[in-house]
């Protein structure tokens, strides 16, 4: 049995297996421009961020019907129940949805067939979270957020992501009051390609609650110091910091100098489909290539519970937490 874990740091349409996309394809009429899945997974090697999201953009089209978000998120979850999830927070682009003329009805209904069922199919308790695309104006996402009034019962917060150099937080700020405003959650996406000052501007000027990525504090002492102190968690995704090259190897990761430093760090995947590993598959790989200790990894798995926005239902947590605690660790994977 797998550690029990959160997952606070997953875009659904980053789930989106060459298999599946192949499906969608046929069923919606679209051609991909691949012969068969073997060469579109060949596809999924990526130089830096933007060749991923040009990819990732590109496969996009293949969703089109509430029950193609439906399929995928629920392919997700079937996925992460396997690997020891109990609550997963997940993250949707509707911007680049409703730039190819799906509405955001068809988007948020689809994904929430799925997430309404997910406690009774999977085991799994989820949160959505709505993303803003940075490289997009602050104007677009002001009108997204207009878009989303309707389903503000089934969002939780909203967040920032897509590439992120020359796309400073501060360019969301107006956006980020209106959606706390709302009530909304918030996170955003910094310290991955983008600097440290990119982090301190998500905290100070978005007001966000964890920092999605955040490896990148490591270069400023007094914001680290500042994150341990106000106990801002950190999403972190190892294997796609590899995969994107904000590291050179995994061995090179700084989530054991984080950790010692008192961060509030958890482990995720990001993009599973397209960066080679789901949530356990990250932390296999960093036990094994760090050398994490079994209460690094229980400590891990505790932080993602800790992290989560599970405010409203501190049974559920305090239930999920229990279940970190008594886990024992046998010879297999955790």
């Amino acid at each position: 049995m797998p550690l029990p874990k959160a997952e606070l740091h997953l875009h659904i349409e980053g789930t989106l297996e060459p298999e599946l996309a192949f499906m969608l394809a046929a069923r919606n009429g679209v051609e991909l421009p691949y012969p068969d899945t073997e060469a579109l997974r060949k596809a999924y090697q990526f130089e830096d961020l933007q060749s991923f999201l040009n990819l990732y953009y590109e496969l996009m089209a293949v969703l089109r019907t509430e029950q193609d978000f439906d399929d995928l998120a629920d392919a997700y979850l079937s996925r992460a129940a396997a690997q020891g999830v109990r609550h997963a927070e997940i993250f949707f682009d509707p911007q680049a949805h409703l730039a190819r003329g799906v509405a955001m009805n068809t988007v948020v209904e689809g994904l929430w067939r799925a997430l309404g069922r997910s406690v009774h199919s999977h085991g799994i308790s989820t949160r959505l979270i709505m993303c803003f695309l940075r490289d997009d104006t602050a104007e677009s996402a002001m009108a997204t957020l207009e878009a989303a009034k309707p389903y503000l019962d089934r969002i939780t917060g909203v967040g920032l992501d897509s590439a992120e150099v020359g796309h400073p937080p501060v360019k969301f700020r107006e956006v980020y009051e209106a959606a706390a405003a709302l009530g909304l959650r918030r996170v955003a996406h910094a310290g991955e390609e983008g600097p440290p000052e990119y982090i301190t501007e998500a905290l100070d000027l978005l007001g966000v609650e964890r920092v999605d990525h955040g490896l990148r504090c490591m270069e400023d002492p007094q914001l680290v110091e500042r994150l341990v102190r106000e106990r801002i968690p950190l999403t972190l995704c190892p294997l796609s910091n590899v995969r994107l090259r904000a590291v050179d190897r995994l061995a090179d990761h700084p989530l054991p100098a984080m950790i010692e430093a008192g961060l509030l760090c958890t482990v995720n995947s990001d993009d599973p489909a397209y960066f080679g590993g789901y949530v356990a598959d990250n932390y296999h790989a960093v036990r094994d290539t760090l050398g994490l200790s079994r209460e690094q990894m229980r400590e891990l798995a505790r932080n993602s519970f800790l992290a989560s926005f599970l405010d409203d239902d501190e049974e559920l947590r305090a239930r999920y937490l229990a279940e970190v605690e008594a886990y024992e660790f046998g010879a297999g994977p955790a």
